[in-house]
C-alpha cells in the first residue's frame, strides 16, 4: 500500500518546502525505505532519522512535531471496495522520543490504530 509522510509543523524557515516522503508497504505491512519527494531518491532509515534529529535539535523543549502518514487503502482495495478511501493518521512527537511505530490495522470496512512501541 503507498503510505506518505509529511511534517505538518513547525514550519521552518530553512526549509523551502516541508519534508514529504512516500514508500509502499511490504508483505507484512510495514515501511523499509522511504522515498523523498524532494530528492527524487531513496532515504534509508539513518537518514530520515538523521533529518528529524536536525528538526529536533531546533525544538524548544515544550513544542513538538505534528506529522501525517497518508494510506492509499482504495488504490489498495480497489474502487468501490472499501469504507475509506484514504486514511489520514495525524500524530505528534516529541523532543525526547527516540522512535516511532504508528500501526495501523486495516479492514476494508474499518480500521483503528494506536502508539506502538
Amino acid at each position: 500500500m503507498r503510505v506518505t509522510l509529511s511534517l505538518l509543523s513547525p514550519k521552518r524557515s530553512n526549509l523551502s518546502t516541508p519534508p514529504i516522503f512516500t514508500a509502499t508497504t511490504n508483505s507484512d505491512g510495514r515501511v523499509t525505505a522511504w522515498q523523498s519527494t524532494q530528492e527524487g531518491g531513496t532515504v534509508t532509515t539513518s537518514e530520515l532519522d538523521h533529518l528529524v534529529n536536525t528538526l529536533k535539535s531546533d525544538l524548544k523543549s515544550d513544542e513538538q512535531m505534528n506529522w501525517s502518514l497518508v494510506f492509499a487503502t482504495e488504490e489498495f482495495y480497489g474502487k468501490g471496495k472499501t469504507f475509506w478511501p484514504e486514511v489520514e493518521l495525524k500524530f505528534c512527537t516529541s523532543k525526547d522520543e527516540k522512535h516511532y511505530h504508528v500501526p495501523l490495522l486495516l479492514g476494508p470496512w474499518s480500521y483503528t490504530t494506536y502508539r506502538g512501541s
